[in-house]
């Protein structure tokens, strides 16, 4: 069997999805305590306070991660994907402390969808770059939950990205990708002043708009439409949903970008095709 057939097969890129997967269970702790410290720091000078007082240094990288409950630093042995939580039986080593099943989730998450991309896309180096997307959003859904933060940090290099690759002829034609990104960051930024307009309120952070315009330089002009009505009736069923369960507190409310990015994976994995015929819609 040819090395390249083995080195983007499904089985492998699933291992370093994995792998990818662990990583970005980091960079979904981290990076929003990171962006923290980074107002932090800025605001010091003001409050009188050093750069370590307003903020302990944090990096993707450094301190060792740690158990929140116990202080017990986690161990190469600890950190191996899916196997070290089954191994632990979803439990700290040292204090029992319940460990998150969200953790192996993610990682067997983005496992799947390494494999799902070679799977479409068959042997070619393509797949990674189409990896590297889909983690992308994996990261900026799970930031979105917890924090109801896009960060720029992501967004905006997706989004470049996108339409760089569009220009070098990796995905779809320049003009629809270039197109892509005009529709999606305007028609959310369009309902936003509207509903501001209306009602005085705001309806949706900045962030959204962003995220829906990569997804636009990703997959072009056409799925735009169809990926913000399927995330917006998700997310009314969802936020419904935790509304009548109490699992939505008073005065919170349901972050959009892990609809917008489920919805965006399904027109990729799907195909424009199948979804406009879904909608009913030409070609």
């Amino acid at each position: 069997m040819p090395f390249a057939d083995v080195l983007f097969s499904p089985v492998v890129l699933g291992l370093l999805g994995l792998c990818i997967g662990s990583f970005l269970n980091v960079v979904i702790h981290r990076l929003p305590l990171m962006l923290e410290r980074g107002w932090r720091m800025e605001s010091a000078d003001v409050l009188g306070l050093t750069h370590e007082e307003a903020a302990p240094a944090i990096t993707l990288s450094t301190p060792r991660s740690r158990c929140p409950a116990c202080g017990h630093a986690i161990s190469w042995r600890e950190n191996i994907p899916v196997a070290s939580w089954l191994w632990l039986r979803g439990r700290c080593s040292a204090c029992r402390t319940r460990i998150s099943a969200r953790y192996p989730l993610i990682e067997l998450g983005t496992a799947a969808l390494f494999a799902l991309v070679a799977w479409k896309l068959g042997v070619t180096p393509l797949s990674l770059l189409w990896c590297g997307f889909c983690a992308a959003l994996v990261a900026l859904a799970g930031i979105d939950w917890d924090t109801t933060l896009l960060p720029d940090n992501l967004t905006l290099p997706l989004l470049w990205a996108g339409v760089g690759s569009a220009a070098l002829g990796w995905t779809i034609p320049l003009s629809d990708s270039v197109w892509g990104a005009i529709a999606g960051y305007l028609s959310l930024w369009s309902i936003y002043w509207l509903f501001k307009l209306t009602t005085g309120k705001e309806g949706m952070g900045f962030g959204d708009f962003k995220l829906l315009g990569a997804l636009g330089a990703w997959l072009g002009w056409k799925m735009v439409l169809p990926i913000l009505l399927g995330a917006s009736v998700i997310g009314a069923i969802v936020g419904i949903g935790m509304k009548m369960s109490a699992a939505l507190r008073e005065g919170r409310y349901v972050p959009f970008g892990p609809f917008l990015v489920g919805a965006g994976l399904v027109a990729f994995f799907a195909g424009p095709e199948r979804v406009l015929g879904w909608m009913g819609w030409p070609h």
